[in-house]
């Protein structure tokens, strides 16, 4: 069962602009790995670790600080949507996504997890701002290693719907279950500032909102699909109309 949240009324100043609870959501999002790189650096400092585990534990460091680069990136993208013009083009979303696997898999192997691309039969192009959809996987793909189980694999999916016209780009964790209630809940607030998700009670909610503010300028929606076992958080955006000419 999915559930959807569509085109939202811009705030004054981008995503930043309802104060405090921005700032409160992405200083509880960045506090998991400064947290993480602190424990990392005092262990190293404090010495008698063989040379392999060292070179782990740094490998561990930088991805982890890649990590909370990133989310400082996009709350900078998101709190400029409305000064900034973003080309929309025909995207490969399975070139995409292997890029993003590749890219992902040595933070997820450093986590004991792992990350894969499902890919479609048929190629598909959809209408996106590269940069802004890569930002969205990204995300979820980040909120999957923090949720999903320690023995699953965190799975990207690419789906056609409505006779092709729709591409869904999704993000398939094995963690804790979203209720309907809940869901219907956070997505209504979301509209105007970043919300906790209650079955995941580390995540500030602040990823989603960004997600959905990025989504938004590429005329998209995001949304989730329940599962017993985890949920598929997606992105749902235009086919484009190139490949009928293919």
């Amino acid at each position: 069962m999915g559930s959807t949240w569509g085109k939202h009324e811009q705030l004054d100043g981008g995503v930043l602009g309802d104060g405090l609870p921005s700032l409160i959501a992405a200083a509880h999002e960045l506090k998991s790995p400064l947290a993480l790189v602190r424990q990392l650096s005092l262990m190293l400092e404090a010495g008698d670790i063989s040379d392999t585990e060292k070179q782990r534990m740094l490998r561990q460091i930088s991805l982890t600080s890649e990590r909370a680069l990133r989310l400082t990136s996009d709350l900078t993208r998101s709190a400029r949507l409305d000064d900034a013009l973003f080309e929309l083009e025909p995207i490969n979303p399975q070139e995409l996504c292997k890029d993003i696997v590749h890219e992902l898999r040595p933070l997820f192997a450093a986590h004991g997890r792992d990350v894969q691309l499902v890919p479609h039969k048929h190629p598909l192009l959809l209408v996106a701002n590269r940069d802004l959809l890569r930002r969205i996987i990204m995300n979820f793909s980040d909120n999957a290693l923090h949720y999903a189980d320690a023995r699953g694999i965190v799975e990207i999916q690419i789906h056609a719907l409505q006779a092709g016209k729709i591409i869904r780009l999704g993000v398939r964790d094995y963690g804790p279950a979203v209720s309907s209630d809940m869901w219907r809940s956070l997505k209504e607030k979301l509209t105007m500032a970043p919300q906790s998700v209650h079955a995941r009670p580390e995540s500030s909610g602040l990823g989603l909102y960004i997600a959905s503010q990025f989504a938004d300028a590429m005329n998209g929606e995001i949304g989730v699909t329940r599962h017993r076992d985890g949920a598929t958080f997606y992105v749902d955006l235009s086919a484009s109309l190139q490949m009928s000419l293919l």
